[in-house]
């Protein structure tokens, strides 16, 4: 059990961070009091985060330069980048199509009994700088300091291919570099160590945060919404699950059990990145190559958030059905299309989903003041799109791994436990 310890430190975290936040919701039921509690709690949550923000661009920069430099040429990166970009084109189709589907078999937005805000409300997002060109020049980065220093992930993984492609055509002369980046980088994951060993605690926090300040009656309020929701992350996980056995085999069931500490973190921080040094970590489990994860998962996470584009077409005809607007299946697919372009620039974008769905309500003439409908349960949201973000860039990176033909099949000695485990779960 010594291996699975931290997963169950942080179920217990969540089971006691909701029971001590409805006793807190119970003893301040008013807004006014409850809120300095929850900041009070959130300030645990926040240092966590911080501190994962804090390594994640010299984790990301020195794994990816080793890496490419490895791989030797631009040749093999544009292989392997090909392969991947292939499998997050595919999973965005299908997370748009699922969000597209469910929402129109549930029809959640339907007898709502809620005031709607009015057309004319602010909503606080500006979606006129969210284009396909502002992503693209954003992805350029004008600094290389800069891009670390605002963890821009994809800036920093076009610095590192340039580095580490760099390196490898220089040769033996930068052998030294090389290997002293290397050592940098198993420096870094040790302080990713020291710095996971506080997740049950930000987990604790975030939750007891939440239920104290929104209480449980908010999940009955918008339980239709927050419901159908996950339900349809839960058809999307199937879905991308079935789709690595199709690839993977059993080694699916595997990834599954390793990446579900990383799940956890992901659902009650309602952050992907404060997932991603133990994600890394759990992939070299399965195994898979340390320079394939450290180059394919830092795509993923700029252009594989599965769960965050089911969300973009979910939310989006949720207001519309809430205003009674209906949108024709021509129309609707022209959205799914126009949206699998727009999105890619979501992980480079504050609050990014919420951003492509007011870029979304604007571009189809939809009341932009109905994003004010979600905005109070974003974060119950936020946390299940972080999640499925998380097992979506787990499964696409081993499936990319097997395309390049390395023996993800051969497990370590425990790998029948983490199938039983799994299969249990």
């Amino acid at each position: 059990m010594g291996k699975h310890r931290l997963t169950l430190v942080i179920g217990v975290a969540l089971v006691l961070g909701v029971i001590v936040g409805y006793i807190n919701h119970t003893l301040w039921p008013d807004p006014a009091d409850a809120k300095p509690i929850a900041d009070g709690l959130s300030i645990v949550t926040e240092i966590f985060l911080r501190l994962i923000k804090m390594i994640i661009g010299p984790l990301v920069f020195t794994s990816l330069v080793a890496g490419v430099a490895h791989m030797g040429d631009m040749k093999t990166i544009g292989r392997v980048g090909g392969k991947a970009m292939l499998w997050f084109i595919s999973a965005s189709l299908v997370s748009l199509f699922i969000g597209l589907f469910m929402v129109n078999l549930l029809h959640p937005g339907k007898d709502l009994n809620m005031p709607l805000p009015a057309a004319s409300a602010s909503t606080g997002l500006s979606s006129t700088g969210f284009s396909l060109q502002a992503f693209i020049k954003h992805a350029v980065p004008d600094s290389a300091v800069g891009a670390l220093a605002n963890n821009e992930i994809l800036q920093i993984v076009i610095i590192s291919i340039l580095f580490g492609l760099a390196a490898a055509a220089v040769g033996h002369r930068a052998r030294i570099l090389v290997s002293l980046i290397e050592e940098v980088s198993h420096v870094v994951l040790k302080v990713t160590g020291f710095v996971m060993a506080l997740a049950p605690l930000a987990v604790f926090a975030a939750m007891a945060a939440i239920v104290t300040e929104h209480g449980p009656g908010i999940l009955i309020t918008y339980g239709k919404y927050i419901g159908s929701f996950y339900l349809s992350l839960v058809v999307l996980w199937l879905v991308i699950f079935g789709a690595g056995y199709l690839v993977l085999g059993k080694t699916a069931v595997r990834v599954i059990s390793l990446v579900r500490a990383p799940f956890i973190v992901a659902l009650t921080t309602a952050s992907s990145e404060a997932a991603y040094p133990s994600m890394m970590r759990q992939l070299e489990k399965v195994p898979v190559s340390e320079k394939l994860v450290s180059f394919v998962l830092p795509l993923g996470y700029s252009f594989n958030l599965d769960g965050s584009m089911m969300y973009c077409t979910f939310a989006t005809l949720f207001i519309a059905q809430a205003y009674g607007i209906e949108i024709g299946l021509g129309q609707q697919v022209i959205m799914l299309l126009v949206l699998l372009i727009t999105s890619k620039g979501m992980g480079a974008v504050p609050r990014g989903s919420l951003v492509v769905v007011a870029a979304t309500l604007d571009m189809f003439h939809l009341p932009s003041a109905g994003l004010l409908l979600v905005l109070g349960v974003d974060q119950f949201l936020d946390m299940g799109r972080s999640a499925t973000n998380v097992v979506g860039n787990g499964i696409a990176t081993v499936v990319v791994a097997h395309w390049e033909g390395e023996n993800v099949h051969v497990g370590g000695p425990d790998a029948d436990e983490d199938v039983a485990i799994a299969a249990a779960v």
